[in-house]
């Protein structure tokens, strides 16, 4: 599925193009199915071109069997059923990916579950542990709980034990954030985060923040936060600027950092994926972490997917379903 010219959910329409050839360490996967994200709904929009050399197709995550392999890939992957991280072109029949960026399906898993999980397994591993440097018995703070992410989050950091706060928008959201593991969630339309935060940790502050807002949103997270703790954006969807106090930030040590994931490089992402096979594919395997599925669309109702997440009423993941699994 693509579109002529950015624009809203009805700007989806169904193209034919010839089924892509992998290149040197690339597979070919028939896709079963396909993950939505925020970064699809914002290229969508105009707001968030692919990388250089990308697919100008959406979708950044998918599942499927590999069908063919290119130079340098073991002939083993044929026929394997894998989920993948993608750059672009997951809202597709068949989709290209870099065979090290490729997870083996694991047998309890459906499709439409493997293909939830990569961009958000990648992005939270990453940013909470890589960039925020997270440990065991430490405590963070995620905005948008019942988000992919959040969902993610959430469950990955107490797998580690972690103390989770985390925030969503009604009571419906907060109470399923309890229900994945989260000590506390706030319903930030009613409550004041840094507030609660402070009261949660008798006013320690959390050790990490995951923040998809930044905006007016930077100061208030960094008020949490406690010394030598780190704040990690992944997204600026409250505001690309952000006003903060330098002075409080240097006397209690902060650290600031952030990342996209889209336009690393392979190697990069292939180093990642090798950290996730290592540490956390176990719990999706022995199903102490997993997606939480919001509702699947199939590939022609796209447009229908894109208006359910831009309505922000879901919970969780939000799938393509692009042809009937095997």
């Amino acid at each position: 599925m693509g579109y002529d010219n950015p624009g809203g959910p009805e700007v989806f329409r169904p193209e034919e193009l010839p089924v892509p050839e992998p290149g040197p360490n690339q597979v070919l996967i028939e896709v079963s199915h396909a993950g939505v994200n925020r970064p699809d709904v914002i290229q969508r929009q105009g707001f968030y071109p692919p990388p250089p050399g990308a697919s100008p197709i959406p979708g950044l995550e998918i599942a499927g069997k590999v069908v063919a392999v290119g130079e340098g890939v073991a002939p083993e992957m044929l026929n394997r059923r894998v989920c993948a991280l993608v750059s672009g072109g997951g809202y597709a029949e068949y989709c290209l990916a870099h065979a090290a960026h490729c997870l083996t399906v694991p047998r309890h898993l459906d499709m439409a579950e493997a293909a939830a999980i990569p961009e958000t397994l990648f992005t939270v591993w990453h940013n909470v542990f890589e960039r925020g440097f997270a440990a065991d018995g430490e405590s963070l703070l995620v905005h948008g709980g019942t988000s992919g992410i959040g969902t993610m989050a959430i469950q990955l950091a107490k797998a580690f034990e972690m103390a989770v706060v985390t925030t969503a928008g009604s009571e419906e959201k907060c109470s399923a954030a309890r229900e994945l593991g989260a000590d506390l969630a706030i319903n930030y339309k009613t409550q004041d985060f840094v507030e609660e935060v402070k009261k949660f940790t008798g006013g320690k502050g959390v050790d990490v923040v995951l923040d998809m807002v930044s905006g007016d949103y930077v100061q208030r997270n960094l008020d949490c936060l406690a010394e030598d703790g780190r704040h990690v954006t992944i997204a600026v969807l409250g505001g690309l600027k952000a006003e903060i106090n330098m002075a409080k930030l240097m006397s209690k040590r902060q650290m600031m950092t952030g990342s996209t994931l889209r336009p690393r490089s392979d190697e990069f992402k292939a180093l990642l994926a090798d950290e996730i096979y290592n540490h956390a594919w176990p719990l999706i395997e022995d199903r102490t972490i997993g997606p939480v599925m919001d509702k699947i669309f199939p590939l022609a109702e796209v447009a229908a997917a894109h208006s359910r997440m831009e309505g922000g009423d879901h919970i969780g993941k939000i799938v393509l379903k692009v042809r009937e699994p095997e």
